[in-house]
């Protein structure tokens, strides 16, 4: 069964960084495309950052640019995000997908599998 988790969310101070996990189950997410996304209550989710399969493309929101960056650990199954100089702003749950088709793209109807979530509080 594919699954998605994701991990190392917390509490950090503005200007703090923390690097969120996405451990895949199930299949190699070497062969898929991974978006991260974030959700605050009462808005949308938004595409945060991606990456393609295999080639490792990569691409980020104007809002993170600079300061996110994904990547990849085949060897773990796993997609990293890292966070650096957090804002009060990035305060979300963060939730990682994957898209068989390999294409990056932070809009979330591309996706079709995804995780549970993990919250991210940046506040002082």
């Amino acid at each position: 069964q594919l699954q998605l988790v994701e991990s190392g969310g917390g509490l950090v101070q503005p200007g703090g960084s923390l690097r969120l996990s996405c451990a895949a189950s199930g299949f190699t997410l070497e062969y898929y495309a991974i978006g991260w996304f974030r959700q605050v209550p009462g808005k949308e989710r938004e595409g945060v950052s991606c990456i393609r399969s295999s080639g490792g493309g990569t691409h980020y929101a104007d809002s993170v640019k600079g300061r996110f960056a994904i990547s990849r650990d085949n060897a773990k199954n796993t997609v990293y995000l890292q966070m650096n100089s957090l804002k009060d702003e990035d305060t979300a749950v963060y939730y990682c997908a994957a898209d068989s088709l390999g294409r990056c793209s932070i809009e979330r109807y591309e996706y079709a599998y995804w995780g549970q979530g993990t919250q991210v509080t940046v506040s002082s």
